[in-house]
C-alpha cells in the first residue's frame, strides 16, 4: 500500500514538474542568430599591405565582438578595384546568408579620374541589386580631392549622401573620417598611414574602425529588426 501511494503522489506531481520546467525554458533568452555582412569594397577593405588581423575587417570584426555582436564579416574587398569592378562582382558576392552589406567604393574611381556620373551609376547599380535582394545597406562615402576642380569635387562628393537618401540606406560621410580633420586628405594623417600616403596602417584601421563602428552597429540592428 505503501508504494503505491508513493507511485500516485509522483504521478499527480509530473504535471507541475513540466509545468516548472516549461517556465523556465521560457525564462531563458532566446540565442540570437549569428548576423552575416559583406564588406564590399577595394583595397582599404581587404587590408593591403597589412599583416592578417589589422586590416579593416578583422579589426571591424574584434570590435563588434567585444560589444557583444554575433556577426560574421566577410572580406569582399579587392585591392584596385572601381565602382564598375563592385558592380560586376556585387551578386554574386551576395551569398544567401549575406543579410547586409557595407559598401565602400570609390577610391580607385577619385585616382583615376573617373567622371562622377559613371562612379553614381556604378554605385546606383550595387545598391539596386541590394534591393531587390532585400539586403540592408550602409554606404560609405569617399570625398574628391580639389586638384580635380570645384565641379568634379562637388559632382563626386555629392554621390553618397543623394543615393543614401535615394535608397534609404544607412551612410557613413567618409571612409577616413577617424583619422582626418574634415576636408582633409590622406596626406595630412601623419603617423596613421602606410608609406604610400594612401592606405592606413593598423593603427590608423583602428581609428577609423572605431569611427565607423556605431554605424556598423545600427546596420545589424536593421538587419535584426527586420528578421
Amino acid at each position: 500500500m505503501r508504494s503505491l501511494t508513493y507511485g500516485l503522489r509522483a504521478w499527480r506531481s509530473k504535471p507541475l514538474a513540466v509545468t516548472l520546467m516549461l517556465c523556465t525554458t521560457a525564462a531563458l533568452p532566446a540565442r540570437a542568430e549569428t548576423v552575416h555582412i559583406l564588406a564590399l569594397g577595394d583595397s582599404l577593405t581587404q587590408g593591403y599591405g597589412l599583416a592578417q588581423g589589422e586590416g579593416f575587417v578583422p579589426q571591424m570584426q574584434a570590435w563588434l565582438a567585444e560589444r557583444g555582436h554575433d556577426v560574421e564579416l566577410v572580406n569582399g574587398g579587392v585591392s584596385g578595384d572601381t565602382t564598375a569592378g563592385g558592380l560586376s562582382r556585387v551578386e554574386w558576392s551576395l551569398t544567401p546568408e549575406i543579410e547586409g552589406m557595407i559598401v565602400a567604393l570609390g577610391g580607385n574611381d577619385l585616382l583615376r579620374g573617373l567622371p562622377p556620373e559613371t562612379s553614381r551609376g556604378n554605385l546606383e547599380g550595387i545598391l539596386e541589386v541590394a534591393e531587390a535582394q532585400e539586403i540592408e545597406v550602409l554606404l560609405v562615402g569617399m570625398t574628391a580631392p580639389g586638384n580635380y576642380g570645384p565641379d568634379y569635387k562637388a559632382g563626386f562628393d555629392a554621390i553618397y549622401p543623394e543615393l543614401a537618401a535615394q535608397y534609404d540606406t544607412l551612410y557613413f560621410p567618409e571612409f577616413f573620417r577617424g583619422i582626418l580633420p574634415e576636408g582633409g586628405t590622406p596626406q595630412d594623417a601623419a603617423g596613421m598611414m602606410q608609406g604610400d600616403g594612401i592606405h592606413p596602417n593598423a593603427y590608423g584601421v583602428a581609428l577609423i574602425v572605431e569611427a565607423m563602428g556605431p554605424s556598423v552597429e545600427e546596420l545589424i540592428s536593421r538587419v535584426q529588426s527586420g528578421e
